[in-house]
């Protein structure tokens, strides 16, 4: 099982960033995907998370409205994107996978890739 992140970097307060996460070794298509970050000295938090076939979407309340999650199940892959980002967003994002339905709990998942750092400064 791999799930790789792609896509961090530095953006400016307001600008746009698309992370990637491209998953292998599992049936990725029955799995919730979520995406989850980690600021210095702070708990990892559920930002978004999408169900199976994508017609169900989780989002925290300090990123709704800008961000938006999304799947493709023939390419093995799930998305974040990330508008009008914020210094408060700074974080390692990761993305992960459970076999619950569209949860937004840490110990509910079952794979997680190896973060890609976002940084929002300018």
């Amino acid at each position: 099982v791999q799930l790789v992140e792609s896509g961090g970097g530095l953006v400016q307060p307001g600008e746009s960033l698309r992370l990637s996460c491209a998953a292998s070794g599992f049936t990725f298509s029955v799995y919730t995907m979520g995406w989850f970050r980690q600021a210095p000295g702070k708990e990892r938090e559920c930002v978004a998370a999408i169900s199976r076939t994508g017609t169900g979407t989780f989002y925290a309340d300090t990123v709704k409205g800008r961000f938006t999650v999304s799947r493709d199940n023939a390419k093995y892959a799930v998305y974040l994107q990330m508008n009008s980002a914020k210094p408060e967003d700074t974080a390692v994002y990761y993305c992960a996978a459970s076999s619950k339905f569209l949860t937004r709990y840490l110990s509910d998942y079952d794979y997680w890739g190896q973060g890609t750092q976002v940084t929002v400064s300018s």
